[in-house]
């Protein structure tokens, strides 16, 4: 799938199952830093994420976080860091980036902040 279908895939997932997955381990959440931006990825599933964790993540574990989580913690925490997020990397692909509250609006377009 191109990174825009997988977008468009992990909003109708995330919809549908009110959560999103994220890989970590004993330090905190994984984060990826492309040229000048960092970001945590996400998931629609655990066996998405668990894909990813290869090599130098072989030691992460999936993470749920519940859609009402990553909308009320999150993305707050996420746009005040000047995170990213990256929707459904894969190996090979960093996906869509998004700002945290592009990404929640794309999950929750009625919401408005």
């Amino acid at each position: 799938m191109s990174p825009e279908k997988r977008f468009d895939y992990m909003i109708e997932q995330v919809r549908e199952q009110k959560e999103l997955w994220v890989l970590h381990d004993d330090t905190g959440c994984v984060m990826l830093t492309t040229d000048d931006e960092d970001c945590i990825p996400v998931w629609p599933s655990e066996d998405a994420a668990r894909e990813w964790a290869q090599e130098d993540w072989a030691d992460c574990q999936p993470l749920a976080v519940s859609l009402q989580d990553w909308q009320d913690r999150w993305t707050p925490g996420m746009a005040d860091d000047e995170l990213l997020v990256a929707v459904f990397p894969q190996v090979d692909d960093l996906g869509v980036v998004v700002s945290p509250y592009d990404f929640d609006n794309s999950l929750s377009p009625k919401k408005s902040h």
